[in-house]
């Protein structure tokens, strides 16, 4: 698991990007990875996949 905050995300489009605590890699996120609903600036816990253009996070929670 990882810990990131909530950069971008628009509930609309259903994306946007958490940044990892430790490296501050931007990690792109799509609705269907949620476990609970998210908000910019919210603190959450992840996992990393490869997606087809690059790191996705899944299984994305409020900590």
């Amino acid at each position: 698991m990882y810990n990131g905050v909530v950069k971008f995300f628009n509930a609309t489009k259903g994306f946007g990007f958490i940044v990892d605590t430790s490296t501050n890699e931007e990690i792109f996120v799509h609705v269907s990875g949620l476990v609970d609903n998210i908000r910019e600036g919210d603190t959450v816990t992840f996992e990393k996949e490869m997606g087809k253009r690059g790191p996705t996070a899944t299984n994305v929670k409020l900590a």
